[in-house]
């Protein structure tokens, strides 16, 4: 047996004599950090092309893991399918074996649903009706997609061999078998050896990302575009085809690949800086980056036509194994219209349905200036004019129209300053070939996991991360407008003039891993975030979640006349309203604001030190809840009952029992109650007091308003449901008769 440690919550075991390849874990981009790894490498068989890798998936038994999807099988699936080969007629590696999945009931059941939806998107006229699309279109649509499924819309099981991990042992192939020992915790064996796989995260652990991005300071500009990725899933050293739009200085989205947030912070911008996503569609080079918008303090708008947010809703709620409706509970939906300019806070935005094996919509977008319209045309994801042309109905198959097929073309070829257009080729992707000739100003190439070659870049270019095209330029202090709306939000009583006395200081900018303000050193200037984000740090450890655009650091010890309690250090490019302190001083007392700004402040300081605040919420969202919150106080051996609120160890121990049972121990920042807050779910855990506390309750209401802890919530529920069923509970690991070191992934490259 041969076990590789690819990263944190992820791992490799290959048994070769059984013809098993298992990927343990498979998060947002696996297969890119597989080939950064070594597995999965290119090579040819009797004449045709083939990637090595892994045959068989063990999922993870939570379906997420510090805010991260845990089993994202999409592409991993993919690559199996295709790239290796398994269900390609007549490749030598299509033998009739299908990849295995494994892993517990219901994360096998979510990945069987979220799978089907990842190839298919909508089924059937029942829900294209349901998504407002009928008639002709419907019938057009529905004759492409028929195309793109090769006839035949296929259940997953056709092709996955899914397997339940239970109590038992599992034999998958050749004599190999997993046994569960625990949540997340699995042996391997074989004949005589045997292997012990953990795909738990720690603390602070986040998921292998299998490319570094260079670091800058998004440049706010009137109207520009900022190439965030031009890659496809399969290219391991960029991120996914995306691009954040800023109009006016506000800053947008269109789309959400996989390991996003790496990419925001690359580019010094917050999850809470967001103003919008514009969404194209739902595969998941293109969705994968959703949870990490909803770890925000705020929903985020969210903007695509019907027809696209129908078939992401059904894929997302299909992976979380939750109602549909809670996608509009955790966004803020605005629908757009297909093939009109819709007014999106004075940006024209138009949406052109683009045929893709799902939903699929792309954009133009178009604000005015002195000389007319400056556009921009987001071309993600596109077919190729002959794979299109050989979808038209025949006397011998059904098909597209005629009409139809010169409406598609018609669309792809509207002219743009700068239009960035999908080339990845194949099957399901757009030629640049198709666009030679083009009537726009400029042409970008994307999409693609390999450079251009000299034809195509005789079409168009490619844009470095981080490129910036700008379309208008701003005239307009955009950051010192947002600092007065911080200040605003801090401060809502005060009057503008007084405001304007703060907002006079200077702005500065600072570059990732710069110290604002040093433990144990007298505290002179504070900082008012502007953009990005800023860790607190202590013995060197991350303490509570970052400090994002809004937050003000230092002014309760800096008031107080201590010197700072934390390291808080920049975790991106920083741009922060520097005010000294003696100015702050004069302003508290001018506008007698100072015992309201500390009783916030501690409040402030116990939510971020609790379990849901792991991420960075505003000053804003964290005010809020301060406000709401209710303290109480129990005695030792005193039962818990916190009705329907959410329920905070401030002091003291709670233990949690079920069946009589005591399943865990919360100390301080310890969370309880959270299915009945947050689900409505009804409880059947006891909630004792070991000693005496201190508990804060948060009302439901006001929790389920905020995305961030719906998620957080999500996860400690799945993960406290999954520990308590656990049939074999504080049973012993299995015996083993020989266990092998883990290589790492240094290792493995170095030989």
């Amino acid at each position: 047996m041969r076990t590789v440690r690819i990263g944190p919550g992820v791992a490799w075991v290959e048994v070769p004599e059984a013809g098993l390849s298992v990927l343990c874990g498979c998060p947002a981009d696996v297969v890119k950090t597989l080939m950064q790894a070594g597995l999965v490498r290119p090579g040819e068989i009797e004449g045709r092309h083939v990637e090595t890798g892994p045959n068989a998936i063990l999922l993870s038994d939570v379906m997420l893991q510090n805010g991260a999807f845990c089993n994202l099988a999409e592409f991993p699936i993919l690559q199996m399918l295709y790239r290796q080969g398994m269900i390609l007629p007549g490749h030598p590696n299509n033998r009739g074996v299908r990849p295995l999945l494994i892993g517990n009931a219901q994360q096998v059941e979510a990945q069987l649903h979220y799978i089907h939806r990842g190839n298919y998107g909508l089924v059937g006229r029942g829900e294209l009706a349901a998504a407002g699309v009928e008639g002709e279109l419907a019938d057009e649509i529905l004759a492409y997609k028929d195309r793109f499924a090769f006839g035949k819309v296929r259940k997953p099981s056709e092709l996955l061999d899914a397997r339940v991990l239970g109590e038992a042992a599992l034999e998958l192939q050749g004599g190999v078998t997993v046994t569960r020992r625990g949540l997340n915790l699995f042996d391997f064996a074989y004949g005589d050896e045997s292997v012990a796989i953990d795909l738990n995260l720690g603390p602070g652990e986040t998921y292998p990302v299998p490319y570094k991005l260079p670091y800058s300071m998004l440049q706010r500009d009137y109207f520009s575009v900022v190439h965030s990725g031009d890659g496809n899933g399969w290219d391991p050293d960029r991120p996914s085809m995306g691009t954040v739009l800023v109009y006016q200085g506000r800053v947008y989205l269109i789309d959400a690949g996989p390991n996003i947030n790496h990419t925001l912070d690359a580019l010094g911008i917050s999850v809470n800086e967001l103003a919008g996503l514009f969404h194209t569609h739902c595969h998941d080079d293109h969705f994968a980056g959703l949870t990490t918008l909803l770890r925000s303090g705020h929903r985020l708008k969210y903007y695509a036509t019907p027809l696209v947010r129908a078939s992401v809703t059904k894929k997302l709620c299909a992976l979380m194994a939750i109602d549909e409706a809670m996608f509009a509970d955790c966004f803020e939906i605005h629908d757009l219209v297909f093939d009109e300019w819709n007014d999106v806070n004075g940006l024209d935005v138009m949406p052109l349905l683009s045929p893709h094996p799902v939903e699929t919509s792309i954009f133009m977008f178009r604000a005015l200036w002195h000389d007319g319209y400056r556009s921009y045309a987001h071309w993600a994801d596109i077919v190729a004019r002959e794979v299109l042309h050989g979808m038209l109905a025949t006397e011998q198959r059904p098909g597209i129209s005629q009409a139809f097929f010169d409406r598609v073309m018609a669309d792809y070829h509207r002219p743009a300053t700068l239009k960035k257009i999908d080339v990845g080729g194949g099957l399901i992707h757009g030629r640049a070939e198709d666009f030679r000739g083009d009537g726009s100003d400029s042409l970008l190439l994307s999409h693609i996991e390999r450079p251009l070659d000299p034809a195509e870049r005789e079409i168009g270019a490619g844009r470095p991360f981080g490129a910036i095209d700008v379309l208008i330029d701003g005239n307009q202090d955009y950051d010192r407008r947002a600092a007065f709306e911080y200040l605003r939000g801090y401060f809502p009583t005060v009057p503008h003039p007084e405001l304007s006395m703060l907002l006079n200081c200077p702005i500065r900018t600072f570059e990732p891993g710069m110290l604002l303000l040093e433990e144990g050193q007298p505290i002179e200037t504070l900082h008012l975030i502007v953009g990005g984000v800023v860790e607190r740090l202590s013995g060197g450890e991350t303490k509570g979640g970052g400090f994002t655009a809004g937050s003000l650091i230092g002014e309760v010890a800096g008031l107080a006349g201590r010197p700072a309690t934390y390291h808080y250090r920049c975790r991106t490019y920083v741009k922060s309203l520097t005010v000294p302190l003696g100015l702050l001083r004069e302003f508290l007392l001018r506008t007698g604001v100072v015992d309201e700004l500390l009783s916030r402040a501690e409040a402030r300081s116990f939510l971020r030190a609790t379990q849901i605040c792991t991420e960075a919420l505003s000053e804003t969202t964290l005010t809020r809840l301060a406000q709401d919150m209710e303290r109480r106080k129990f005695k030792a051996g005193e039962t818990i009952d916190p009705g329907d609120q959410l329920a905070l160890v401030n002091s003291g121990t709670v233990s949690l029992s079920r069946e009589g049972s005591v399943t865990e121990s919360l100390l301080f920042g310890g969370v309880f109650n959270e299915a009945v807050a947050m689900f409505g779910q009804a409880g059947d855990h006891r909630f004792l007091a070991e000693e005496d506390c201190e508990i804060c309750l948060l009302p439901a209401a006001a929790v389920r308003e905020v995305p961030l802890l719906r998620w957080t919530l999500l996860e400690i529920v799945s993960r406290r449901s999954f520990a308590d069923i656990l049939p074999f509970r504080g049973r012993k690991a299995p015996a083993v008769a020989k266990r092998k070191e883990l290589e790492t992934v240094e290792k493995l490259v170095g030989s």
